[in-house]
């Protein structure tokens, strides 16, 4: 199990307590990789969670972050859990027992919900459509049942979800240029384009504090602009050549409504910063995309079974 974190020693604190208390049939190694803090993290966790491994890396990211925890980990599954999280029992058995149950599954991820108000979703795995849009189903929806049903989704939250280490070689790590955001959706798009599903698994529920670590106001429109310019470089890598050229006046209508959304949020700059950043990562992003659709063991009509329509 791994936890990448960066100023979250308070955090941590929270969530370490329940991940100790997850009864599992082998033995628990926990892996915390310190982001660059410089609140003591490495320091507090050798004194109070002695048990607790700690890899300390300069700031590089939660991406980066995240490809050193999937670095660090060993056994045939990966846990990837954000800092900002409380596990209710069982959580990490019911995901083992969904990828036992499931070979094909690269991921499985399970019913997040808000930390202070227990009956909120924050979120029941993450969907796209295919003018690029993504976000967590359910999300802010009160929990009455509506996501207690087990099945295949497009890719799990990066920051709750189990990973099967047969699929990490397969697909590749998490994408480090994205810095934060989308990256866990782009790996799950990778996944299924190489022909690995991912599981949702309602009985797995975890409480989410929600952006504890980014949401400062110093970061706002850093990360404004990251969740802005990833959602672009995600499509243009991902999509398949003829979903691209079909789905182009809805790909083209929803970035042109998100700038109209950032300007009335005050976000103006920010945004266009992000389609600066997307026009000078181009190369890059097209050499990636060959490398992808190269790799690529399915087709749009596929992957159009894990894309949305509503």
């Amino acid at each position: 199990m791994t936890i990448p974190t960066f100023d979250g020693r308070d955090l941590l604190d929270v969530i370490l307590p329940s991940v100790f208390a997850q009864e599992l049939s082998g033995e628990l190694e926990v892996i915390v990789v310190d982001d660059g803090s410089s609140d003591g993290t490495p320091e507090h966790l050798a004194l109070r969670w002695p048990q607790v491994r700690v890899v300390v890396q300069p700031n590089a990211g939660v991406s980066a972050a995240m490809n050193r925890c999937l670095a660090e980990a060993r056994g045939e599954y990966i846990a990837l859990l954000n800092n900002d999280l409380e596990l209710a029992p069982g959580f990490l058995e019911s995901l083992a027992s969904e990828l036992d149950a499931h070979p094909r599954a690269g991921s499985a991820g399970g019913k997040m919900l808000d930390f202070a108000r227990r009956d909120v979703i924050d979120g029941a795995g993450d969907v796209m459509r295919w003018s690029g849009a993504c976000w967590r189903r359910g999300h802010g929806e009160r929990d009455a049942g509506q996501f207690d049903r087990g099945e295949a989704v497009l890719s799990a939250c990066g920051g709750a979800a189990l990973y099967r280490r047969a699929a990490v070689r397969d697909v590749g790590s998490f994408d480090s240029d994205f810095v934060a955001y989308f990256e866990d959706v782009d790996w799950g798009v990778r996944a299924q384009l190489r022909g690995w599903s991912c599981r949702y698994v309602p009985q797995a529920r975890c409480f989410h504090m929600g952006s504890a670590t980014t949401d400062r106001p110093a970061l706002g429109a850093r990360h404004a602009m990251l969740l802005r310019r990833n959602g672009v470089l995600l499509t243009l890598k991902t999509f398949p050549l003829d979903a691209l050229v079909l789905h182009l006046p809805k790909i083209v209508l929803h970035n042109a409504g998100w700038m109209r959304g950032s300007v009335r949020e005050g976000l103006g700059r920010a945004h266009l910063r992000a389609w600066a950043d997307v026009l000078a990562m181009l190369p890059r992003t097209l050499r990636k995309r060959r490398s992808i659709q190269r790799g690529r063991r399915v087709g749009r009509r596929e992957l159009g079974a894990a894309i949305t329509t509503d």
